[in-house]
């Protein structure tokens, strides 16, 4: 094969364009050390919990404590993102992190027995974890072009779904071997990778120059006295443009009414002849969509570097629903599987330029607070799906409901798309921020 054909084929495959920046190359390098390394308390914690208490209940009370911290330190790392140094706020939650881990360690090294102490240090990793995932979505921006913003969050998007796989799948082979403990002591040694990367960041103090469109939609939200009417000052600005709420409302839609994960177990024993408590029928079902979202993310470039953002992310999440749909009448687990795999997919592309949009639309100055709503929906848009699917797969049955999830997301997605012309015309500026 000819060289031209190898470079032609190169563009179609991972976009690596934001790694020759030197910040963003050590920042996506470290995460990918602690997307693996760092990713053992996802295992570790609730197999802890569930050793000392014996009750899955109160594994499912950590995840409601993490969830609520996460929320609370969004929207209020949003807003300090806002006003002060974003790499000074990423230094001081990653080093907290770090210490949560180490507490984690010691406790379990002690016996691990309090589970109020246990609770306080999970709270303390939603904190923590919340302030970093909005952090770094506004500085991202900060970092790389414009131009390059759907790269970037497709190469982080691929380092967070492989960590997601390899990373529990390391760790429960290492329990055995070196206890829980040992664990918590990995993740705090790794982050300690990302933060030898955030230091080596340039400053990214706030900025007084407006960064945004020139239509921006309510410059005097940008100001504010205190933390609670910074936040609230970003929920007036995200209402103020119809751009992002409806990217926001898409984003919501795919996930709240098409995120079916709830129903696997019942799904691979009733549907595909699965074994009572799980099997490979029900592994397959879970390894299916993030499968897809890796092969996705290693051909990249097919996408990254069209400028119809908008139209694409609107046609991602529609696509969603219709694979959604499929999934639910699928009556061979090959088509569910396959279903998964398209739909892991395509919404690696709607979270893809949901993202880049999110990102390039707002103007620096309200960046941490639009990022701190972005990651509250994100995290909870799944927390409701799995409420909603499973209250009405006990009436209807699971592959009703999936099926009318999947419906509701496209017929949604297809509304808002008309109603927000603004969405379906959005392309990407190419000027940097």
């Amino acid at each position: 094969m000819s060289m031209s054909a190898l470079r032609s084929l190169g563009a179609y495959t991972v976009d690596r364009r934001p790694l020759a920046i030197a910040a963003y190359r050590r920042l996506w390098v470290a995460s990918a050390v602690c997307a693996v390394g760092g990713s053992f308390s996802v295992v570790a914690i609730p197999t802890q919990l569930y050793t000392v208490t014996g009750s899955s209940a109160a594994v499912g009370a950590s995840a409601a404590v993490s969830f609520v911290a996460l929320v609370v330190a969004a929207l209020w790392s949003g807003a300090l993102a806002d006003v002060m140094d974003r790499r000074t706020v990423l230094l001081v939650a990653h080093c907290c992190l770090a210490l949560t881990y180490a507490a984690l360690w010691i406790q379990a090294v002690l016996g691990g027995r309090s589970v109020p102490v246990f609770m306080m240090l999970v709270a303390c990793q939603g904190l923590t974890f919340g302030a970093i995932m909005t952090t770094m979505g506004a500085a991202v921006p900060r970092l790389v072009p414009v131009e390059l913003l759907p790269a970037a969050n497709s190469l982080s998007s691929l380092v967070r779904y492989a960590g997601s796989i390899l990373g529990p799948v390391l760790a429960g082979a290492l329990i055995p071997t070196v206890g829980l403990g040992t664990l918590y002591l990995c993740d705090a040694v790794a982050l300690l990778a990302v933060v030898w990367a955030i230091v080596k960041l340039p400053p990214l103090p706030p900025r007084t120059d407006p960064t945004g469109p020139s239509d921006d939609p309510a410059p005097q939200y940008r100001q504010g006295r205190s933390t609670i009417r910074q936040v609230l000052n970003g929920f007036r600005y995200l209402a103020a443009s119809r751009l992002l709420v409806a990217v926001l409302a898409v984003d919501l839609a795919a996930m709240v009414f098409g995120m079916p994960i709830a129903l696997f177990p019942e799904l691979a024993q009733h549907t595909f002849g699965g074994p009572a408590g799980g099997g490979v029928e029900l592994g397959l079902l879970y390894a299916a969509y993030p499968a897809g979202v890796i092969a996705a993310s290693l051909v990249s470039g097919t996408f990254t570097r069209t400028r119809r953002h908008g139209a694409l992310m609107a046609a991602a999440a529609a696509a969603w629903g219709i694979t959604v749909m499929i999934l639910g009448l699928a009556a061979q687990l090959w088509i569910a599987l396959a279903a998964l795999v398209l739909g892991g997919a395509v919404n690696f592309v709607l979270s893809t330029f949901r993202n880049a949009i999110s990102q390039a639309h707002t103007d620096d100055a309200m960046r941490g607070r639009i990022q701190g709503s972005l990651t509250v929906v994100l995290f909870g848009g799944p927390q409701i799906a799995n409420l909603l699917h499973g209250a009405a797969a006990s009436i209807f049955g699971p592959r009703m409901v999936i099926c009318a999830g999947g419906l509701l997301t496209t017929i949604t997605v297809v509304a808002i798309a008309r109603a927000a012309p603004e969405l379906r015309h959005y392309t990407a500026r190419s000027n940097s921020l």
